[in-house]
This record gives C-alpha cells, structure tokens and sequence, in this order.
C-alpha cells in the first residue's frame, strides 16, 4: 500500500485548519512534522506547541522529525505533546 504523508514544513500557517480539512478531505490521516532548532540544522521551524495543538484537534497521525541538538532531551515531551511516531535524525 501507498502512502501519502504531507510535510507541514511548507504549510502557510496562517491558514493551516482550511489546509487539514483539504488534506482530510483526501483521506490523508498522517502528517510529516520537522522540527529544527537552528542549531543541528541551519533552519528553524516547528516546536512543542504545534504538536500539541494538532494532537489536540486535528486527530491525524503525528510522524515528528528531531532534527535537533540533544534529541534526547526532549523525546518525552515530544511524546507528552502528541507524536505518534518519533524519528531522530
């Protein structure tokens, strides 16, 4: 089976829930999260608190990306926040 799992790396924020709705209306129920701290990475993007805020109302499958310093340090409130699934790079 083919999986579809968009990244929300490149979502307009601004409008995200319209952008889910879309995704759901597709049947996607898994959502590619990267989280980079301008440190294990040059770029910056998402953290706890979108996690916690898709866990708590958008009922899609969390795949979350550490692409961080020190990645253990914060596994369990990545877990604590929501992530279903758990990569560190």
């Amino acid at each position: 089976m083919r999986k579809l799992v968009p990244s929300l790396l490149s979502a307009d924020l601004w409008c995200l829930k319209d952008q889910l709705d879309v995704l759901k209306q597709y049947q996607v129920d898994t959502l590619h999260v990267d989280v980079m701290d301008g440190n294990f990475v040059p770029n910056i993007s998402m953290g706890i608190p979108l996690v916690e805020s898709l866990r708590k109302h958008s009922g899609f499958f969390l795949d979350v990306h550490l692409m961080i310093a020190n990645p253990e340090g914060f596994i369990e409130a990545f877990k604590e926040a929501g992530a279903d699934l758990l990569t560190v790079h």
